[in-house]
C-alpha cells in the first residue's frame, strides 16, 4: 500500500466537536506518540458519535471515514495527518 501525505501531522482535538476532519480527507493516519493507550473516536460533524478504537502505545492505524467526520483522542499524544491511499 502507497500513502500520499495530505497535509502535516497534528495532535488530534482531545474532545468532541473538537475534532478535525483533516481537511475533508477520507482516509486519516493516526499514531500513538505516547507511551499509554489512548481512546481514538469518530463523530459526525453534528458531533453524533460513530465508533471509538483504542490505539496502543507506539501504534499507528488509518482510519477511513466520510469527508465531514472528525476524529478526535482522549490526549494530544495521538497525532494525525490525512492521507490518500493507493494499492
Amino acid at each position: 500500500m502507497k500513502v500520499k501525505v495530505l497535509g502535516s501531522e497534528a495532535a488530534c482535538g482531545v474532545s468532541s466537536t473538537n475534532g478535525s476532519n483533516f481537511n475533508t480527507s477520507t482516509h486519516v493516519r493516526v499514531v500513538n506518540s505516547g507511551s499509554t493507550v489512548r481512546l481514538v473516536s469518530i463523530e459526525t460533524s453534528a458531533a453524533a458519535l460513530i465508533g471509538t478504537f483504542s490505539l496502543g502505545a507506539g501504534a499507528t492505524e488509518i482510519i477511513v471515514k466520510d469527508p465531514t467526520d472528525e476524529v478526535f483522542a482522549a490526549h494530544a499524544e495521538v497525532l494525525g495527518v490525512g492521507i490518500a491511499v493507493e494499492q
